[in-house]
């Protein structure tokens, strides 16, 4: 974990992602019901900030103590620092949860049953791209094809989408994108 966290502050101060809100979480924010939103690995609170400005009070999880603290002070902002590794998610705690840019296949479960009824899931994540594409390179931290669509079978798909984006640096890379309501 510590490995991991002096890696994660590194390239947060190495390497900084433009601010901008992910347009996934723009286009999709009135699906979810105004209430409780837990933001998986929010780095320095880019979609924390939108999230509050909408209305939600945040959980907002990294394992980046750097990251965190660019993340505003806000009573409606509750800053976790954990490794999301060993971290368990409440159950029927979130009206809205997104995932951004982060995969760990263990907390699926976790998400759909963090999820109140009604509740929304905003995920949007890389997949194994070929040719000229910037990805992790780490398998295991990329889907495969159609993974996150059935990852989230049982939940009402509202949108999927796998296709070729530019990241946060600018880089040519390959996203699954997901939005999907418990009911």
């Amino acid at each position: 974990m510590i490995e991991d966290k002096e890696r994660w502050n590194k390239r947060h101060v190495e390497k900084p992602m433009r601010h901008n809100i992910e347009p996934i979480l723009e286009k999709y924010i009135d699906e979810a019901h105004q209430g409780k939103a837990l933001d998986i690995a929010c780095g320095v609170g880019r979609n924390t900030h939108f999230l509050v400005k909408k209305g939600f009070v945040v959980d907002a999880v990294d394992l980046s103590d750097y990251a965190l603290s660019q993340v505003k002070e806000d009573p409606n902002i509750h800053k976790i620092e954990v490794d999301l590794d060993s971290y368990n998610l409440e159950k029927n705690k979130y009206d809205l949860i997104v995932n951004i840019n982060y995969l760990n296949r263990r907390l699926f479960p976790q998400i759909k049953e963090a999820l109140t009824t009604g509740g929304v899931v905003v995920f949007e994540t890389f997949i194994v791209a070929h040719g000229d594409f910037n990805q992790p390179k780490n398998q295991e931290f990329l889907l495969r094809c159609n993974e996150l669509l059935h990852a989230f079978i049982g939940l009402e798909i509202i949108y999927y989408e796998e296709r070729s984006d530019t990241n946060l640096r600018g880089e040519k890379t390959r996203v699954a994108s997901l939005v999907a309501r418990k009911n």
